[in-house]
Parts: structure tokens; sequence; C-alpha cells
């Protein structure tokens, strides 16, 4: 009985140490990047007309207008652009200008 348990304990060990990389891995990686994309939902869901925004590929305007999907931005007097809502990541206020 006592060679069962011998053989049994470096299985369970490291079985364990496994579960204990997988969780540190999960509450320091995973989650952490989930709450910052619901964050950021949550940013868009806020935008309204007349916020100051940059969009990922760094183009600046002001939202002229809110859709479901995309946002009119006008980034000089009289140029509208349609933006998906997916590539405006940041309004102004939040980067600090």
């Amino acid at each position: 009985m006592n060679i069962l348990l011998q053989a049994g304990g470096p299985m369970g060990s490291s079985l364990i140490f496994m579960v204990v990389i997988i969780a540190i891995f999960y509450f320091f990686m995973i989650r952490p990047q989930q709450k910052k994309q619901k964050d950021i939902a949550k940013a868009r869901e806020a935008m309204q007309n007349g916020d100051k925004v940059i969009t990922a590929g760094g183009i600046h305007g002001r939202i002229k207008e809110v859709r479901d999907n995309y946002f009119l931005l006008e980034i000089s007097n009289g140029v509208t652009i349609k933006v998906d809502k997916a590539s405006v990541f940041a309004s102004v206020t939040d980067v600090g200008n």
C-alpha cells in the first residue's frame, strides 16, 4: 500500500501544479484583458455627438452622428467620414489633450 501512495504522489503534485499555473494565468492575464475590453465597450457606448475622439488609425475628429455600428466623424469643416465603432478607441478627454 505504501508503494501505491509513493507512485501516485508525483502525479498528483504535478496535477496540482498545472491547476495552479492555469489559475495564475487566468487571474493575471485573461481576466484583466476581459475587464479592459468591457471598459472600452462601455466607453464607446457612452460617446455622443460633439465628443472629440481618436480612431485606431490616428484620425482625430468630432462625432457628428452616432449610429448602431458606426460614427460619422467630422475631421475638418465640412469633411465627414464614416468610421466603424470598433475603430474608435478613445475620446480626446481620456487621452488628456
